[in-house]
């Protein structure tokens, strides 16, 4: 890859393209893990691949087996990528709330569980599809897809949210599954 400032475009352009590819899937979707690889080496690796591959993008997502059930962190713990894998990307969907409602959340911040639900039966919650994406020693970017409705006729009403902050902890999570 690149020099870090060059990788950022690289990787924001590759975590939108796994939330186009998971948005093809439709919602309630568990979450997906995916490596990233560059696609010149993946197509010289893999000459076959001409055909379905974008040549002029420098990162290939490639969707990985289904993760474990369960805590998406404590998942993410048991991996390692080998030297050829520069970055990862996971997709995973989520309940957002407005500022606001955290005076309504349990106090009890150790029970996620009990978390999970009050934030799940918040009626200002809004659901989403977050993916964060990091290369190996660079950036990170994260896209979210809020899912909504319209008022008058609720037709489905998506909004895409882009910035290299939404979800510092899983990115820095990803980033630990790349650590040597």
């Amino acid at each position: 890859m690149a020099s870090p400032s060059h990788e950022a475009p690289a990787v924001a352009a590759a975590a939108r393209e796994v939330e186009e590819f998971v948005a093809a899937g439709g919602w309630d979707q568990p979450p997906q893990l995916f490596a990233l690889v560059p696609t010149a080496s993946l197509l010289r690796e893999q000459p076959e691949l001409a055909g379905q591959l974008d040549a002029a993008s420098p990162l290939t997502p490639v969707a990985q087996e289904d993760l474990p059930e369960g805590d998406l962190a404590e998942a993410l713990g048991r991996i390692a990528w080998p030297e050829a894998v520069v970055g990862c990307a996971v997709a995973q969907e989520i309940i957002v709330l407005p500022p606001s409602a955290e005076e309504a959340l349990p106090s009890d911040s150790l029970d996620v569980d009990r978390l999970r639900r009050a934030a799940a039966d918040h009626p200002d919650r809004t659901e989403a599809r977050l993916v964060a994406a990091v290369v190996r020693d660079g950036p990170g970017a994260c896209v979210m897809r809020l899912r909504g409705y319209t008022q008058t006729e609720g037709e489905p009403v998506d909004e895409i949210i882009e910035h290299p902050d939404l979800a510092p902890n899983l990115i820095e999570a990803l980033r630990a599954t790349l650590a040597p």
